[in-house]
């Protein structure tokens, strides 16, 4: 992001200051307006700063099609994991989830998929836990829930899942060997 707000000639953070402070993301996770009205609106407040609204029009266009990472590892782990209990991925995400899982090659990665954007509900309320669970098919108590958000975590632990701060791929393999054996 720091090169395209360099190209752009905004201050480092102004984007993200933009486009996820709550008051501007809740909506756009929750459904309450689409993927397209976020960005539309993340432009808007960037247009004084960008010095033009088509301008700023053009710099969500190039960081919307800026690609995420898949990282293999995990992946691998997820689907070694799959062929023992289910696999539920629990996102805060706007409703373009569905495309940005097929760009990355993720559809039919995991078992079920719980979007914000789609349930009215993010993380983290203990309702889109409650959800996931139930797209598992087990009970609370039966559930890892792995999450990069410590609060997301925390929040899960409440209702009762076993709850991991992912910060490296290696604590997650022994939290996976730990629950699930050899």
């Amino acid at each position: 992001m720091s090169g395209l707000e360099r190209e752009y000639g905004l201050a480092p953070g102004s984007f993200s200051r933009a486009a996820f402070r709550p008051e501007r993301l809740l909506p756009a996770v929750t459904g309450a307006v689409t993927d397209e009205e976020w960005r539309e609106a993340v432009a808007a407040d960037l247009a004084p700063a960008c010095g033009a609204r088509t301008r700023a029009r053009a710099l969500v266009a190039a960081w919307t099609e800026t690609p995420g990472t898949v990282d293999a590892e995990v992946l691998a782990l997820l689907t070694s994991v799959r062929r023992r209990v289910p696999v539920v991925l629990v996102t805060n995400a706007t409703t373009r989830l569905d495309a940005d899982l097929a760009a990355l090659g993720l559809t039919g990665a995991v078992d079920a998929v719980v979007n914000s954007a789609r349930e009215g509900v993010a993380k983290p309320e203990p309702e889109i836990f409650r959800i996931a669970a139930g797209r598992a098919g087990v009970p609370a108590g039966r559930c890892l829930f792995v999450d990069d958000t410590a609060g997301h975590v925390t929040a899960a632990r409440r209702l009762g899942m076993t709850g991991l701060h992912h910060r490296d791929n290696a604590a997650l393999r022994r939290a996976l060997g730990a629950l699930l054996g050899p």
